[in-house]
């Protein structure tokens, strides 16, 4: 039974890299389907819909593989702390580090939002989840301070703003991880090649290079951020419903 769930279980690593792969490719706007992702994995097309139930449950795999790699598990965090302000500032590096795990594939996906039902509502549950996230922050119980009732939903909507992957490329700049095609694999999938003595030399090298650059960006766009905060969390607390 374990050999059985381990093979499962790489199949599964494999068909999350092949969408990553499929969703990176230039040509992935229009190529994006179950089969393509079948044929770039070498599984039959029945394969993916045993794992993932449809291709909405494969879109839902993807973007959990993403914020399970940028450990989006620490936005739980957030809410541990006394005063919004702290918990906003723990939103914005774990959202930095979210949308730096894949900017190329995260781009794609949101581009391909608009025209795709599937992953359209994937994104869209998955935004309106970070918006009620902030949303409880501003309005945290127990905080020194209490927000205005009628500026709350500004307050929310420019959080919303400021923590979005579009806000987050365009303050990163420089194209983000298209320039390392080879970095893609999902972590499973790196450590076969490593098991194979495919990880290290040039390929390891240029893996440490693409996170510290994933790293690199995840701060900077974190540190800006976070100096807009105080501002915002300002706006929450203002006494008038004019700004």
């Amino acid at each position: 039974m374990g050999r059985r769930q381990a093979v499962v279980e790489q199949t599964r690593a494999r068909v999350l890299a092949a969408a990553r792969s499929v969703l990176a490719d230039p040509s992935g706007y229009k190529a994006f389907t179950v089969d393509a992702v079948a044929q770039a994995a070498d599984v039959a097309r029945p394969t993916i819909y045993y794992q993932f139930g449809s291709k909405r449950g494969l879109i839902e795999a993807l973007c959990d593989s993403l914020a399970d790699q940028s450990g989006m598990g620490e936005l739980a965090a957030a809410f541990g702390e006394p005063e919004p302000l702290a918990g906003l500032e723990r939103v914005v590096a774990v959202f930095a580090r979210f949308w730096a795990a894949d900017r190329a594939v995260t781009r794609r996906l949101r581009a391909l939002a608009a025209l795709d039902p599937d992953i359209g509502a994937v994104i869209a549950a998955r935004d309106e989840r970070r918006r009620q996230a902030l949303q409880a922050l501003i309005t945290k119980p127990g905080a020194a301070q209490r927000p205005a009732a009628g500026a709350v939903s500004t307050a929310v909507a420019v959080l919303t703003a400021l923590t979005s992957f579009e806000t987050f490329d365009v303050i990163a700049g420089g194209g983000g991880p298209d320039r390392e095609p080879a970095d893609r694999a999902e972590p499973a999938d790196r450590e076969d090649r490593a098991d194979a003595g495919h990880g290290e030399g040039h390929d390891g090298d240029a893996g440490r290079a693409a996170d510290a650059g994933r790293a690199a960006d995840a701060g900077r766009v974190a540190t800006v951020l976070s100096q807009l905060l105080p501002a915002v969390v300002a706006l929450a607390w203002r006494e008038s419903p004019g700004v």
